[in-house]
């Protein structure tokens, strides 16, 4: 009890900052297995001791550094090409450097600039690389090093020996060795030197700790200074990041919360691997995980997490009932196959995958129809457990046209799929061509940035200017990356003949004038009449090679163009055709593909958790790795193993204890966000919460049908627009952050807190009216009690009801609203864009709507609201009022009142002018705790 109390008198900005706070945690994935640490050979004698050592004063060598090896990596790390100093856009002082310093041969090109006098091959001592970091010139850097320093001595001795570098002989970096690999400390400032060896292609292996960059990714826990000391400040996990040339490797460092480690821990029973791999986890982090949850907490939670809705009052009740063994795992079977299932998670889907209103403006003639085909086609797929690969892969190839299909009859099969109530009919083809037609994925860049957000789960952007700071992505590696996304394009026109022929017959009727919006207003009246128009399509665009000259001996020079290619990240080099998606296809297909199935089990674990194991969600990277590997890699192979069955993964994640745990702590997990020993409480996503309104202001038969069906549901809409009305579902769900899906970024949708959302449960009209509905569960109730029911305008009465302090928020809130549609109807009348019908209509329907406000602000003002109906009121026994309010409860928290909640509910109604007003106000009590607006 005391526990529930606390929950709803938190505020709810506290619980949504413990539950981001995992969001803050460094947690990635380490991509490429070629960087990882392998601490046993790092004691290997054949290893070439540090820079510091054979540069050391007094150590003569006849040594000359390598730029690549030696020269670029130590200007990192003096700090010479970051972010404040050469390596910033503009550079400094006339000099600049590319970010981290891994454009070596733009950076040598700098460095040797002429007349610039960084570098002087014939006197060596006289360069400014030299004189202005040991500050015998002005250097607004600061000194760096010391003359006599071994810094000094490297940088001179390869100016000395020519400052050369050829580009053509770039070395390979097979991998950088690290170690530890795992740090544990057990005391406050406890430290521990790390040690990096390079491991070249040709062989070499060389100590490279003092050319390596180092950062923490917490340092409330650790830091890590420029010579690769870490040092313990405080308890918990994380992870310090070492960098040299394109590698990046991270090291896990665990300090324990509590001194229940190794013996001393608990023995726990661990029925599932998901519950094993995460003890392991805790016993060395000395963090014991909360008990079970209750039944009444599984089944909301489970409820709303697949299915994304609320179960009614009946299945909550039976469900607290039922004794039998194995109901959970029935119940969540019986969820993955509701319609609210199939929905929520089309829902998900759209969001990474960029079905967006506003993006899809003019790519088909018929407005509205691309954002919900896209919906459909993504619905049946989920709705018939389609392999998750296999969905993708008709995203990735689509195709306008199926085999052997005319131009005519896709434009007549397309048409047929936009009829009215006929939008599931696109589903039946076999690609989401829309995928590529948004208008913002026309260029390229924008392909190869959404791309990597909605399958590969990263963040490339960052590379298109430099490398990215924290992983292993170069320029150059973006650039051959979105080479794979020029083939493909949307056309107007059919390219071939016999198609060009059958679009110009269907234009016969059209002005050859008319252009955009005419030209689309035109075809959507000929569609409305039952004509064939034409519809855009997805083609392949042939992409030119290099030409260039080749003289073999004894013939003459001759032109020869090389095919174009491009490269796949991390990945071989592709030849750019019309396969050249199928390609790409193959490549997310491959089973060492470090990217595609992690991508979409970090992101259904988050769905259940708040975080993923990577977090944030889409931005795996090098340096940002899982809080839990050994978790990650299981659920991506069995994922894989299971044929990508997405059913599989949610029953893999719900059956473990961990998504089962309670959210209340112990003394060791309270601080807990990132290794899942605990439920951490989160607000419902816009379209659950609004969905949850939905389902406990309803009737039983009305609550049953919404949980049984997509219809009418925030989680059934397939736009994401919140242009529609400004009020109702588009208002509610704006304001709780649905996501815009402006870009295939998870930031596109919110969690953040506001006053809004406050002012809208409580004091939103919408919610009133659904409380107070004719048709809701509160009359339902008062109907068959013979108890009287507020009357006339719901929203009026409730707020004469409330008193003359709610009366006047009221007030407050209509004249606001009243502004603010005046001053856009001003707006509208002034800047008229529309034609003379649209903007009549609009000003008429902006006109209704203030002449209505004025009406219920003057109804408010004089009091002119009807009261409760006439007639005498049937006495309602103890037993009567205590079945109210559990229904009350069980239809919003989904599960009975403690006893202390009970009696105070009822004192409640009992002092109460009626019964209704009484249920009513817990209702909409309940609407407004933490413990409904949250998942716990």
């Amino acid at each position: 009890m005391k526990e529930r109390q606390m929950m709803h008198r938190i505020g709810l900005d506290q619980w949504i900052v413990a539950s981001r706070a995992a969001c803050c945690a460094a947690a990635m994935l380490v991509a490429s297995v070629a960087f990882a640490a392998k601490p046993d050979t790092l004691g290997d004698d054949s290893v070439l001791p540090e820079l510091s050592t054979r540069f050391a004063v007094g150590n003569e060598t006849s040594e000359i550094p390598d730029f690549q090896k030696h020269i670029s990596p130590l200007m990192g790390r003096l700090g010479c090409n970051g972010r404040s100093c050469h390596g910033s856009f503009q550079g400094r002082g006339g000099f600049m450097l590319s970010l981290f310093g891994y454009d070596f041969e733009a950076d040598h090109k700098a460095m040797l600039e002429a007349d610039s006098g960084r570098i002087d091959t014939a006197d060596a001592d006289e360069s400014l690389v030299l004189a202005k970091p040991i500050d015998e010139d002005m250097h607004e850097g600061g000194k760096r090093f010391d003359k006599d320093g071994w810094e000094y001595r490297v940088l001179r001795t390869w100016i000395a020996a020519g400052a050369n570098y050829d580009a053509k002989q770039r070395k390979k970096l097979e991998r950088l060795e690290v170690g530890p690999a795992e740090i544990l400390f057990d005391q406050d400032k406890q430290t521990t030197s790390l040690r990096a060896v390079a491991h070249w292609e040709d062989g070499t292996r060389e100590e490279v700790t003092g050319l390596c960059r180092f950062h923490t990714n917490d340092d409330a826990i650790a830091t890590i200074d420029e010579t690769g000391i870490v040092t313990c400040t405080g308890v918990g996990d994380t992870h310090v990041v070492v960098s040299y040339d394109n590698a990046v490797v991270p090291v896990t460092v665990i300090r324990p919360v509590s001194k229940l480690t190794g013996d001393d821990y608990p023995q726990l029973e661990a029925r599932t691997e998901v519950d094993r791999l995460i003890a392991v986890k805790l016993q060395k982090l000395g963090i014991v995980p909360s008990e079970i949850c209750s039944d009444a907490e599984f089944l909301r939670r489970a409820s709303l997490d697949i299915s994304g809705t609320l179960p009614t009052a009946a299945d909550a009740a039976a469900f607290i009932a039922d004794n039998s063994s194995g109901k959970r795992q029935r119940k969540v079977e019986e969820l993955l196959s509701s319609p609210g299932y199939a929905a929520w998670w089309t829902t998900r889907f759209c969001d990474w995958t960029g079905n967006s209103d506003a993006q899809l403006n003019n790519v088909s003639p018929i407005r509205q129809a691309p954002t919900q085909h896209w919906y459909e086609w993504i619905h049946r797929r989920v709705e018939e457990n389609m392999p998750y690969d296999e969905m993708v892969e008709g995203i990735v190839v689509a195709q306008s046209r199926e085999e052997g299909e005319s131009y005519r009859e896709y434009c007549e099969a397309m048409g047929a799929a936009c009829r009215n109530g006929e939008m599931d009919g696109f589903a039946d083809r076999p690609g989401l061509t829309y995928f590529w037609a948004r208008r913002n994925f026309r260029q390229t860049e924008d392909r190869a940035i959404g791309f990597a957000y909605s399958f590969l789960g990263i963040r490339i952007q960052c590379a298109q200017c430099h490398k990215h700071p924290f992983d292993q992505w170069s320029k150059q590696d973006f650039d051959e990356f979105k080479n794979l996304f020029q083939t493909v394009g949307l056309s107007q026109k059919p390219r071939d003949k016999e198609g060009l022929e059958q679009y110009e017959a269907m234009m016969t009727t059209m002005d050859s004038g008319l252009k955009g919006n005419q030209l689309r207003r035109e075809l959507q009246k000929e569609f409305n009449k039952g004509a064939v128009i034409p519809f855009p399509e997805i083609v392949e665009r042939p992409v030119r090679g290099n030409a260039k000259m080749v003289r073999k001996k004894g013939q003459k020079a001759r032109r020869v163009v090389e095919p174009p290619t491009a490269k796949l990240l991390g990945g071989d080099y592709v030849q750019l055709d019309e396969m050249a998606r199928e390609k790409l296809m193959q490549w997310l297909r491959d089973p060492s593909n470090p990217y595609f199935a992690k991508a979409i089990v970090n992101r259904v674990w988050a769905n259940y958790f708040g975080s993923g194991i990577v977090d944030p969600v889409d931005d795996l990277n090098l340096a940002n790795p899982p809080s839990n590997a050994p978790l990650m890699d299981y659920l991506a192979d069995g994922f894989v193993e299971s044929g990508y069955d997405m059913k599989w993964l949610h029953r893999t994640i719900v059956g473990s204890d961990a998504y089962q745990r309670s959210w209340q702590t112990n003394d060791t997990n309270a601080l807990d966000v990132r290794n899942f020993s605990h439920f951490v409480p989160r607000r419902l996503p816009a379209e659950t919460l609004y969905d949850a309104i939905l389902v406990a202001t309803a009737s039983d038969k009305q609550a049953a049908q919404l949980c049984s069906s997509r219809d009418g549901r925030a989680v059934g809409l397939a736009s994401s627009s919140p242009r529609n009305n400004g009020r109702g579902s588009s208002y509610a769900l704006q304001v709780f952050g649905r996501s815009i899906r402006e870009s295939n970024c998870d930031c596109d949708r919110s969690e953040d807190p506001n006053l809004l959302q406050t002012v809208y449960l409580q004091n939103d009209e919408d919610v009133t009216d659904r409380l107070y509905d004719r048709n809701g569960w509160l009359a339902e109730q008062m109907k068959s009690l013979g108890q009287p029911m507020l009357v006339g305008d719901t929203a009026l009465a409730k707020a004469k009801q409330q008193g003359n302090a709610a009366r006047q928020r009221q007030i407050t809130m209509l004249k606001k609203r009243r502004q603010e549609l005046v001053q856009t109807l001003a707006k509208v009348e002034k800047n008229a864009s529309s034609s003379e019908e649209q903007l009549k209509n609009k000003t008429t329907r902006m006109t209704r709507q203030i002449s209505q406000i004025n009406k219920r602000i003057k109804a408010l003002q004089t009091g002119e609201v009807q009261d409760v109906a006439a007639g005498k009121s049937a006495e309602l026994d103890s037993e009567q009022l205590t079945s109210l309010v559990n229904q009350a409860y069980l239809r919003t928290v989904a599960r009975y009142p403690e006893p202390e909640e009970l009696s105070s509910s009822l004192a409640y109604i009992e002092a109460g002018d009626s019964v209704a007003s009484g249920v009513g106000d817990l209702l909409w009590a309940l609407l407004n705790t933490k413990e409904f607006v949250l998942n716990h």
